[in-house]
């Protein structure tokens, strides 16, 4: 079903942005991040953003500290102690690798309150959020990669006593995983614990190259070899829709493929969602087409020597692809996609891919993943973020506030997934229309366009 472009107006009133400090003095090092970290795909500020219900603290701690605003910032000081390098500044080096100068500056805090109640806002709190800027206020000359914040937060007051809790993380940092790590240490400490209960653990050298480097599997997704597109996207006509996919959807996807054919959700939905995508771009037919899947690291014990330790915050994602040409793609059974995104997660079972990838990123200077004819796809729906409780309970929503061309994230939202999209308008309709035919069992929800 499509929801209505949003027509509520409301205004938000801010403070000046300031600084948060630790609340403590902590150490003045320099900290390189991983060979994953620094690569160019994660050289970007990425928004999320959560949702709160107006409901009395979880705890007795909190009695007479009722106010959000007051209860996050006090927090937030104190968990820099725990994560000091996040209160630092990224600086460039030779072969352009980036160290965290841990010089205690701080991260950005602004304060907020918005004459609008939760219940009003409706469904325009699911990505993309039409009012991603009310919510999340760009700070003049904060959002560079390079001597800028790590972090900005803004919390809104909404008229019914809930709150938004919106920020822009510099994502050479943190993956959603560490990211999480990192707010549920706030949280923790807002409730009124004295320390997280999981200690951060730095340790970037687990994902640095090899030496010496040697690249020895073949990564799609940065390799421009096959490409043959003449078609690049006008930003000026991208726009954003959001899918939600519940259980009926899925179960009406399910049906087109083998009665005993197994996949998992992620493989399912990310072959439809390829599959649609690529239609609705009218390619050639032989051009060549990429999903690139971002898969953690994290809780793969079977690897010889890639052992992510508890408490480790930064980036354990890679994006292996997928790769078809269009005609095969959008002329085959469903059936065909699935496995192709199987076969390119497989390739994670082996240490030796991470360890590939690390090293390409310093004998080829730290490429950027390949843009033309590639989708990349990020499942967050188990990153946590529907379990970060500032004192406040869960989130009514909460993960990445929107897409980015060619990004998609997977977003917890009710009883199914939300599903930010990306494209140009008339691809965005033709989008749209192949995905009703995929789906006989029941119509999507679309958000507002942005």
């Amino acid at each position: 079903m499509a929801l209505p472009s949003s027509s509520l107006s409301f205004r938000v009133k801010r403070s000046e942005p300031e600084v948060i400090v630790p609340a403590k003095p902590t150490p003045q090092e320099l900290k390189p991040v991983s060979d994953i970290d620094d690569s160019d795909g994660f050289r970007f500020q990425v928004p999320v953003i959560f949702f709160y219900n107006n409901t009395r603290p979880s705890t007795s701690s909190l009695q007479g500290k009722h106010d959000p605003i007051k209860v996050i910032r006090e927090a937030l000081a104190h968990a820099l102690v725990y994560y000091y390098p996040l209160a630092g500044r990224l600086k460039e080096g030779f072969n352009r690798k980036l160290t965290v100068d841990c010089n205690g500056q701080g991260v950005l805090f602004v304060a907020a309150e918005a004459d609008i109640s939760l219940q009003h806002l409706g469904e325009t709190i699911q990505p993309p959020c039409p009012f991603l800027d009310e919510f999340l206020c760009n700070v003049p000359g904060s959002d560079g990669i390079v001597g800028c914040p790590l972090i900005l937060i803004q919390v809104t007051r909404l008229a019914c006593g809930g709150f938004v809790l919106a920020l822009r993380l510099n994502h050479t940092m943190c993956d959603a995983s560490g990211l999480v790590q990192f707010l549920n240490a706030v949280g923790e400490i807002a409730k009124g614990a004295m320390a997280p209960s999981i200690q951060p653990v730095w340790q970037r050298h687990i994902f640095n190259a090899r030496n010496p480097p040697q690249i020895t599997r073949t990564h799609h997704e940065f390799d421009d070899s096959q490409l043959t597109h003449s078609n690049s996207f006008d930003r000026a006509t991208l726009v954003q829709k959001s899918f939600f996919f519940g259980p009926k959807h899925m179960r009406a996807l399910r049906k087109q493929l083998p009665q005993n054919h197994t996949c998992t959700q992620f493989e399912l939905l990310t072959a439809c969602l390829w599959r649609c995508r690529t239609l609705a771009l009218r390619l050639n037919p032989k051009e060549t087409v990429l999903v690139s899947c971002l898969v953690s690291t994290r809780g793969k014990n079977h690897y010889p020597t890639l052992h992510i330790p508890l408490g480790y915050y930064g980036n354990t994602v890679v994006y292996p692809a997928a790769v078809a040409k269009a005609e095969l793609l959008t002329q085959k059974p469903l059936e065909y996609a699935v496995e192709l995104v199987k076969k390119a997660k497989d390739q994670m079972k082996e240490e030796e891919y991470i360890r590939s990838i690390a090293d390409m990123m310093v004998l080829r200077g730290r490429p950027m993943y390949k843009i033309e004819g590639n989708f990349i796809v990020s499942d967050t729906t188990k990153a946590g973020f529907g379990d970060v409780d500032f004192g406040w309970g869960l989130p009514v929503c909460a993960g990445p506030a929107m897409a980015f061309n060619p990004i998609s994230f997977y977003v917890r939202y009710r009883d199914g997934i939300v599903v930010p999209i990306c494209l140009p308008i008339l691809a965005m309709e033709k989008f749209e229309q192949e995905l009703n035919k995929m789906c006989t069992e029941g119509s999507y929800m679309l958000a507002s366009r942005l």
